[in-house]
């Protein structure tokens, strides 16, 4: 079976690249009968140039949509060949302006009607197909900076792995990943305080009894995150030791948690979640900046030596 129809779209980037060889390999023959000795990929810098004297070399890049480093490669391979010449702009020294030689200039009208020869051979070759390759590829480019492929791939990713995951309750089997889990990310960064100590260690003590709830998320058979829900007064509770293993991380398993928390919250008649963190954890910020929580100066003095920001998220009734 042939390769691209074996993986279809998947391939789309190897498609496009192996119809992108056989133009550029067609082109160098059309290039031949016009007795001109000019490399394809040239061309829409050179032609850039031509049309719009004195451009520097960023303005060219702009214009064609190529890479700074792309079109420096290309001029001086047009330099080399006595085609176009770079010189140092004269109210600006760092940035160089292109023209083209003598010879360029001769070269010029001879591939402008190559140009125009080849945009009608061009157009009769896309009335001959179903499907304008030229309209859809201005419809993918504007697609995709809408957004881009990577993007795309890691919602569906993500969406594939919502679906392994299960949101367990706590059981006492759970203690040592439940502290494995939580003292792997605070040693990282901070260190392990007597108050980290005792819930780690004693969680049915300090967070189950006096009213509190553990969640944790299993994927593929292992506990890779957790989070804790503690009772507070005013019908309020704090969401803590949230936690999801480096492995495991951005696979939406961080999201999948909070969600799980403040729903678990709503079902207990909380009024308000209420959180500690350190403005250092910049993705554990914007994880709760997503679910609703905003910052607060009006929570009660930290246990931790770490907290520098309060947090809360007002649950209606």
């Amino acid at each position: 079976m042939d390769f691209f129809e074996q993986l279809g779209p998947a391939a789309l980037g190897s498609r496009l690249r192996r119809l992108s060889e056989q133009m550029t390999t067609q082109a160098a023959a059309v290039y031949a009968l016009y007795h001109v000795p000019f490399e394809p990929r040239w061309f829409p810098v050179f032609y850039t140039v031509a049309s719009t004297p004195d451009l520097h070399v960023g303005e060219i890049a702009e214009r064609i949509g190529h890479t700074h480093a792309a079109v420096s490669q290309v001029l001086k391979e047009l330099t080399k060949h006595g085609l176009v010449q770079v010189q140092r702009g004269e109210a600006d020294q760092r940035r160089s302006l292109v023209t083209l030689t003598p010879s360029g200039a001769d070269l010029w009208p001879t591939l402008q009607q190559q140009a125009a020869d080849v945009r009608q051979a061009t157009e009769e070759l896309l009335a001959d197909t179903r499907h304008n390759l030229w309209l859809a590829i201005g419809e993918m480019e504007y697609a995709l900076s809408r957004q881009s492929l990577a993007s795309r791939v890691k919602t569906i990713r993500d969406q594939r792995v919502a679906a392994q995951v299960q949101i367990l309750d706590y059981t006492p089997q759970h203690q040592p990943d439940f502290k494995r889990l939580n003292a792997e990310w605070i040693e990282r960064y901070f260190r392990l305080e007597e108050t980290d100590l005792k819930s780690l260690n004693h969680p049915d003590d300090y967070i189950l009894r006096p009213g509190g709830h553990i969640l944790l998320a299993q994927h593929q058979g292992r506990i890779v995150g957790t989070c804790a829900l503690i009772k507070m007064p005013d019908a309020t509770f704090e969401l803590a030791k949230m936690a999801v293993s480096p492995a495991a991380q951005g696979l939406g398993i961080g999201q999948r948690l909070g969600e799980a928390a403040v729903a678990r919250a709503r079902e207990l008649g909380a009024r308000r979640l209420y959180l500690e963190s350190n403005t250092k954890l910049g993705p554990a910020l914007n994880l709760y900046h997503k679910l609703g929580f905003r910052k607060t100066v009006s929570g009660p003095p930290s246990p931790y030596e770490r907290c520098n920001i309060q947090m809360e998220l007002p649950l209606s009734s």
